[in-house]
């Protein structure tokens, strides 16, 4: 609840807000037409989505065309048969049933945490496939295509908005808490992880500028506040 209050806290300022996730399109859809966002970018920077309030639509802008990821879904399914069998105690992710684009692996949401050695396997049997991997704070997420958070983040700018992100990159904030946001948190100098980033040992240069206080919801609330205010002051 932190959390949903402190993004309608940054829009009511004049904020623009946009939610970057690896969460799935199902969870995507609802997030654009419920939550007081301005657009998401989903699955890891697959697809931006945003809710046309004038047309009561939904649109969305993908990476690949509706054939382009039907030809993947076999590919993925032989990807997943694999590490479910190599690696013990890993299971599907519980919204995988509306993933458009990746696999997303389970290790510590609704399964038994699994040790650091067996979510590596995860990432090293997904790239021996081709794929892309990145690792979240409860998923391996894996995906054919070279696209990210960050890529997505340019063309939301650029089609959205009419922006170039390389331009504003001292005007954004960014907040992350997982190796998957490190292109993120590397590009943006204003980025910023809550605290629970420190579990993760990301590369040097690839760590967020600052660290909030409090984890999760709560870090993300904390830095909501010092934005309203320095808006306020500004």
């Amino acid at each position: 609840m932190q959390a949903y209050a402190a993004l309608q806290d940054l829009r009511d300022a004049g904020l623009r807000v946009v939610l970057v996730t690896g969460r799935p399109a199902g969870w995507c859809d609802h997030i654009a037409r419920m939550w007081p966002v301005d657009a998401v970018i989903g699955e890891n920077g697959a697809f931006y989505c945003w809710y046309d309030a004038q047309a009561h639509k939904l649109r969305t802008r993908h990476v690949f065309d509706a054939a382009r990821r039907e030809s993947n879904t076999s590919r993925l399914a032989e990807v997943r048969d694999t590490i479910l069998r190599e690696v013990p105690g890993c299971a599907i992710a519980s919204d995988q049933f509306c993933r458009l684009y990746d696999l997303a692996i389970d290790f510590c949401e609704d399964v038994p945490p699994l040790p650091e050695s067996a979510v590596q396997r995860i990432v090293a049997l997904m790239e021996q496939a081709g794929m892309t991997a990145k690792v979240s704070s409860i998923h391996v997420n894996g995906w054919f295509g070279e696209y990210d958070k960050l890529s997505m983040a340019h063309l939301l700018m650029r089609e959205r908005y009419g922006l170039e992100l390389a331009d504003e990159r001292d005007r954004c904030v960014f907040v992350g808490d997982s190796p998957n946001d490190a292109p993120m948190f590397a590009y943006l100098p204003n980025a910023v992880g809550v605290a629970n980033v420190k579990r993760f040992a990301l590369p040097s240069g690839q760590s967020p500028a600052y660290v909030t206080p409090a984890e999760a919801g709560a870090g993300f609330a904390q830095l909501a506040r010092l934005l309203i205010e320095a808006r306020r002051v500004g």
